[in-house]
């Protein structure tokens, strides 16, 4: 299973703070939009994602398809096919689940055992 490109999603308090606290730590702006709430960092092949007001917690994100910038890469597990291959392992999608039948973009959202939250973002 390739769950694709790994980035942490930080809930911040002050998206511009924490973008100058990054870009001190050697942080890029890869992306985003500080307009809409979020901000995109790389350093290296590590990505960071910045978001104000759109989450409660940190997040474990995963990307699809894509490489560390933001690049497609193929071939690629699509998300439904990773989120079925969980269920039948026994994993518990329990927060919210991709539409089995879709196709192209979508997420789905599930707990590890300690309640960090993970999330299976595909872009394409």
């Amino acid at each position: 299973m390739k769950l694709g490109q790994f980035s942490v999603s930080l809930a911040v308090k002050d998206l511009n703070a924490s973008q100058s606290f990054y870009q001190t730590l050697g942080f890029k702006v890869l992306g985003g939009d500080p307009d809409h709430g979020y901000v995109m960092m790389k350093q290296g092949d590590t990505i960071i994602g910045l978001f104000q007001g759109m989450f409660d917690h940190n997040i474990l994100t995963f990307n699809p398809g894509w490489d560390s910038n933001a690049q497609n890469v193929d071939p690629f597990d699509d998300v439904r096919d990773i989120q079925a291959k969980l269920l039948a392992d026994g994993i518990d999608v329990d927060v919210q689940r991709a539409d089995p039948n879709g196709t192209g973009p979508a997420h789905f959202i599930l707990h590890d055992p300690d309640g960090n939250v993970i999330m299976v973002d595909q872009h394409r």
